[in-house]
């Protein structure tokens, strides 16, 4: 069982459906389901590096089950682009995770590989986050 808070106005994915709350909401889920709050989802006009790619198409794996053929290609393209011959030690640690994590078909916990990927290629002091 999951049991999740969402904030007054605040937007979640469940299963591909988009919710919003209307006042503080408490949902309790007894079954398995798709579910990315928010702040965990990144809109496609904002998938504009290597590491956004792979963040994006990985989520929309993870919230399209029936569609995740289709986001491969995109994930191989944005993998092979990350782990260039010249890509620093932790751009190749943080692949090897998503990498593990995708071939386990733990496409929620992928999410945090590719933001801690988004967070290295993010030059320091910029206010870019890893989902909108």
């Amino acid at each position: 069982m999951l049991r999740i808070t969402l904030r007054d106005g605040e937007k979640a994915i469940l299963n591909g459906a988009v919710i919003s709350a209307v006042g503080r909401t408490q949902l309790r889920v007894e079954n398995t389901v798709s579910i990315l709050r928010g702040r965990e989802v990144m809109r496609p006009e904002e998938a504009t590096t290597p590491a956004r790619q792979l963040y994006f198409s990985c989520m929309l794996a993870y919230i399209d089950p029936d569609g995740r053929e289709k986001h491969q290609e995109a994930t191989l393209v944005a993998l092979r682009d990350l782990l260039n011959p010249g890509a620093p030690d932790a751009v190749k640690q943080a692949c090897v995770r998503f990498a593990n994590e995708i071939a386990r078909g733990e496409f929620y916990r992928a999410l945090a590989p590719a933001r801690d990927l988004i967070a290295l290629e993010t030059p320091a002091g910029s206010s870019e986050t890893a989902a909108a």
